[in-house]
């Protein structure tokens, strides 16, 4: 089984990436998927508003967004919560997928947390901050919620260490399209 890494910085488009990647290819693990069903999830909500000591439910996000906003630490406090639960939902992914011969995991902290040693290929996806930031704010982000969040990931200089691939996203789609289409002639 090949298992393959895509990482990158935030909004770096990591997410589209692994979409082309995966396509017709192979299952794909997406953490930040996984990290999205987890805020559906009561019990998670639950346990967030407890160690965060919110008030309200009906805007549980947006306060848990301001907590963060402003005190840098409560997004420490929040990793030690969701890193531990989204590696389960990983270990789960690749028993679910065990006789596939690719698998794709788009997982944006790969580098930071040292999980290079659970894949056969890693690539990376980066882009300019300026190109970055814009796509972050397009989304309905804001500037300090993306540098709080950018500071919390190592450097594409840093991160390229540990990749086999770097693909540059910082033109358009088809671009991306076609540089990542070379890799995988490399594996299919």
């Amino acid at each position: 089984m090949m298992k393959i890494g895509i990482t990158g910085s935030i909004a770096s488009g990591k997410t589209t990436a692994s979409k082309i990647l995966a396509y017709k290819r192979g299952p794909l693990f997406s953490a930040d998927k996984i990290v999205k069903n987890f805020y559906k999830r009561n019990n998670f909500k639950n346990l967030l508003i407890k160690k965060f000591n919110i008030k309200n439910k009906t805007n549980f996000k947006n306060l848990l967004k301001t907590k963060i906003l402003k005190d840098k630490h409560n997004i420490v406090k929040l990793e030690k919560i969701i890193h531990p639960m989204v590696r389960k939902e990983m270990k789960k992914f690749t028993s679910r997928h065990k006789n596939k011969s690719i698998i794709f995991y788009e997982i944006p902290l790969l580098v930071e947390n040292k999980l290079m040693k659970h894949f056969n290929v890693i690539i990376l996806i980066k882009a300019k901050k300026k190109i970055r930031l814009k796509r972050f704010k397009n989304k309905g982000g804001n500037e300090k919620l993306f540098n709080i969040l950018n500071s919390k990931q190592l450097s594409s200089k840093k991160k390229s260490k540990f990749s086999d691939y770097i693909v540059v996203n910082e033109k358009n789609l088809n671009i991306l399209k076609k540089n990542l289409l070379g890799i995988m002639t490399t594996y299919v």
